[in-house]
């Protein structure tokens, strides 16, 4: 038996382990997996098991709730998820431009 500790270190987590932590059937994953984007890249082993890994969990719980508990349509779901993976990539290049800028000047700084 494997404790919490070990089941949170964990890099991939097999379909009846997902299915058990949202409390959904396999076949309303699978079925989730062929409506969202964001599910597409699915890892599966040399047997053709999907293994999901925390990010692919935190995208279904994210799923789940757009759907179960807001009422959002699977098109409108997976319309709400794209667009904070486009809204959170931007602020990612944002990030890395003010970087780059943060470097050039501390280093400026450093040669006057």
């Amino acid at each position: 038996m494997t404790s919490n500790t070990e089941t949170n270190d964990k890099l991939f987590y097999k379909m009846g382990e997902v299915s058990t932590m949202l409390n959904v059937a396999p076949s309303l994953l699978r079925f989730w997996e062929k409506e969202f984007d964001c599910l597409k890249t699915l890892t599966k082993n040399r047997k053709g098991d999907r293994m999901y890994t925390k990010h692919n969990i935190e995208d279904l719980k994210m799923i789940q709730h757009l759907v179960k508990e807001r009422g959002y349509t699977l098109n409108g779901a997976n319309d709400f998820i794209n667009q904070n993976i486009q809204t959170n990539n931007k602020h990612q290049e944002i990030l890395k431009s003010l970087n780059k800028m943060k470097d050039f000047f501390e280093e400026l700084k450093q040669n006057v």
